[in-house]
């Protein structure tokens, strides 16, 4: 390793370039301002100065029928300022004839025209502004109120808005007389919505005025409080005295650095936010990519993270990389039982709903003069989704984000290692490590935690490190959406009507899938149980029924399910944070003893609170591929093996007064052996290509993954490298990735 250099210039670009990382120089670290911090900064030098709204302008946009003008009267009293109606009082005025004569006489592209340059020629501060239906078509005019406003979008269900169109007077609506249907015209409206809003007021089916004014200021008041959400490390010890100032973070920096300092992971400081009845019930007839800009925004701060720029991320993520419109549908398979199938994005696992978007979140978050390598364990399909996932980020972004995952070398199916390999690219490379996954995830922890290095990295290689797996919040909160979308389907399939419980079976290793469902449960998606299904490495089955999480005598299994076989749950953490109402200095005992003596018990008022809500069993080798057998020969339908494990565990856990959700996380072509052996097919000896055509063929349910497929007919075959399960070997390579990745563009 080359020597850790002290000279002053790279003093300066270490301290430009660290977040968490303290590096040993003669001064203190500086902590870096990412791009979205620094905005949070600037809105609140002004925000600190103003009340409510100050000199900027409320300004209410929406489609006709929106109820913008009811709503900024209402916000115009609570407030005492002045209020504006852009028709009435700006457009009307200045013509000195009606909107809907100005339509008539000039066309809807004049009109348009026209409209702008009046809203150009007008000024206000401190104001409720409501917009006409077309202004967002109009790009000078809305940068011109932006300078001066917070905009906010009343976000109001289609069907409400054309029910409400037919009882009013419509002759000043732009475009209605173009032989477009009203319902097509408002739907091409939204783009031009979602361009300009700086928050969202999701208006649920029957909402009063005054119900959704309040939102407004509600909205605006979050919009304004930059400080309001942040995280803490679930080892955060609270101090004594309450004048004692908190280390919390924003969401940017808690994804940006992944783990927390003290080795504990990031939790939102407060509760989740939550969803109304109302609200839910508007999402039922919406898309997945609707579904997760309404659920997200709620999440994400707009000072980290714009929300018109979160949904533009959005829609990225879950575009045509889907081989299925629906992104996450859901199939009922027989009885009460229905399946998630959340193995439809590029890499064929449950991944890729959070994988397609995180990189993207990452992206936006860090600072533009740093580069970052990104490190991952993996237990099967977290890799290539990874590797995936940051491929597809812009050309720029990629010559400052690099990848490196690591993968236990004889652990994975055939499939899977294959697919590993074969999506290492110019930013990303897979490294197989001599060992099992719980080794891959415990060193890169420690690297994480080792100053020495990390801050060496900073400085010879201006190289921060970061990472891709549950761990990172970034990549844990996307997978609130598809627990909660789940929900919405079964009601609008008419299965349920909204407000009736559901149990979901998830198979759980590192208990990040089904830590999801909680906080979807937490945002108001009504689950019951949360059943948790385990194969032979049953570790988290036996907790959740006793309460003594023990790993002294266990040695970790093979099994068909590789992506569960594990025995450190890192995301159980969290889970027992929130249980034991924020008690850091309990997560920070019971993870030391975990990783010193490898057990611990918790006491017996949290075994009853887990108990709650968690019920558990485990699944043998020979019940999995049982089930497999079966489920075939009574529906068609072929399981994977980890959702052949929640299957059996659901049958024999859940009581069946309820639906249930059957997580299936990965698409089974790629446990081809496992599934030839279930089906009793004879060919078993063939390459792991020919198994998947064969497989293909039977004209089974799900439909074969044409991304996987494709992967088959890439002969050529990729390197990889190869280490012994050595901490410092891994961090030897994980500095000459660095090296020859960024050293040539550092230095530039």
């Amino acid at each position: 390793m080359l020597h850790f250099k002290r000279c002053q210039l790279l003093k300066q670009i270490a301290q430009k370039c660290l977040s968490r990382i303290h590096v040993k120089t003669d001064k203190h670290p500086q902590l870096f301002l990412s791009r979205t911090f620094a905005l949070a900064e600037l809105r609140k030098s002004w925000h600190s100065i103003y009340s409510l709204v100050g000199d900027k302008n409320i300004i209410l946009m929406g489609p006709p029928g929106a109820g913008k003008t009811t709503v900024g009267r209402i916000i115009g009293q609570k407030l005492g300022c002045c209020v504006i109606d852009v028709d009435d009082d700006i457009l009307e005025k200045t013509w000195n004839m009606s909107v809907s004569e100005k339509l008539q006489d000039v066309g809807n592209e004049q009109f348009l025209e026209e409209e702008g340059k009046a809203v150009l020629n007008f000024s206000a501060s401190g104001s409720v502004i409501s917009l006409t239906g077309s202004n967002p078509m109009h790009d000078a005019s809305m940068w011109h109120l932006k300078k001066n406003g917070i905009i906010v979008y009343l976000d109001v269900p289609l069907l409400d808005i054309v029910s409400r169109l037919k009882l009013m007077k419509t002759d000043r609506i732009v475009g209605q007389n173009s032989g477009t249907s009203m319902k097509d015209l408002l739907k091409f409206r939204r783009q031009y919505y979602k361009k300009w809003y700086d928050t969202r007021v999701f208006c649920e089916s029957g909402a009063s005025p005054e119900e959704v004014a309040n939102k407004v200021l509600s909205a605006v008041k979050r919009y304004q409080d930059v400080d309001s959400e942040t995280f803490i490390s679930t080892r955060h010890i609270w101090p004594k005295d309450c004048e004692q100032k908190i280390p919390t973070k924003f969401f940017s920096e808690a994804v940006i650095e992944g783990l927390a300092s003290d080795g504990g992971l990031f939790v939102p400081e407060k509760e989740f936010p939550k969803l109304n009845c109302g609200e839910w019930k508007s999402l039922v007839g919406a898309t997945y990519i609707e579904r997760a800009q309404i659920l997200l925004e709620k999440c994400i701060h707009p000072a980290d993270i714009p929300a018109a720029k979160l949904g533009e991320m959005i829609e990225t993520a879950y575009g045509e990389n889907f081989t299925c419109s629906k992104i996450a549908p859901v199939r009922h398979l027989s009885g009460n039982q229905f399946i998630l199938e959340l193995f439809h994005g590029p890499t064929g696992s449950f991944k890729d709903l959070s994988l397609q978007l995180m990189p993207h979140l990452f992206a936006h978050c860090i600072p533009p003069s740093c580069n970052f390598m990104i490190l991952v364990a993996t237990s099967g399909d977290t890799g290539s989704a990874v590797l995936n996932g940051f491929s597809r980020l812009n050309k720029n972004d990629k010559q400052r984000i690099a990848v490196a995952t690591f993968f236990p070398e004889d652990g994975l199916s055939d499939f899977q290692k294959a697919q590993i390999i074969g999506s290492q690219n110019e930013n990303g490379w897979a490294v197989g490590v001599k060992s099992d996954f719980d080794f891959c995830q415990t060193s890169i922890k420690r690297i994480f935690q080792d100053s020495d290095f990390t801050g060496f990295l900073a400085v010879e290689y201006g190289t921060v490190l970061s990472s891709a797996n549950s761990i990172n919040w970034g990549r844990l909160l996307p997978q609130v959406v598809y627990h909660a979308s789940a929900y919405l389907d079964l009601v609008s399939q008419g299965f349920i009507s909204f407000g009736s419980p559901v149990d979901v079976c998830i198979p759980t290793g590192n208990f990040g899938n089904i830590l999801a469902a909680v906080y979807a449960k937490t945002m108001g998606v009504p689950i019951r149980k949360f059943i948790c299904a385990s194969n032979e490495n049953h570790v988290l089955t036996d907790f959740i029924k006793t309460g003594h999480y023990d790993i002294r005598e266990r040695k970790l299994a093979r099994t068909f399910s590789p992506a569960i076989d594990i025995l450190k749950s890192s995301n159980l953490e969290r889970h027992l944070h929130l249980m034991a109402n924020k008690d850091g200095q309990l997560m920070r005992r019971l993870f030391n003893q975990l990783e010193e003596e490898h057990h611990f018990q918790i006491e017996k008022i949290l075994v009853e609170k887990l108990q709650q809500d968690f019920v558990a069993d485990w699944c043998s080798e020979g019940e999995c591929l049982a089930a497999i057998h079966s489920t075939y020969n009574t529906s068609g339908y072929i399981l994977d093996p980890h959702t052949a494990i929640a299957k059996v565990v659901a049958d024999r856990m859940q009581d069946r007064t309820c639906p249930v959700i059957v997580s299936s996380t990965a698409h089974y072509s790629k446990f081809a052996p496992a599934i030839m052996q279930a089906l009793k097919i004879r060919e078993i000896n063939q390459t792991s290509s020919s198994q998947v055509y064969l497989l293909s063929s039977y004209n089974a349910l799900p439909p074969p993954h044409e991304a996987l497929l494709e992967r088959t007919k890439q002969q050529e075959k990729m390197e990889h490298q190869v280490c012994v399960a050595d901490v410092n070997v891994l961090k030897n390579y994980v500095e000459k990735l660095a090296q020859n990745q960024f050293v040539g563009k550092f230095s530039e």
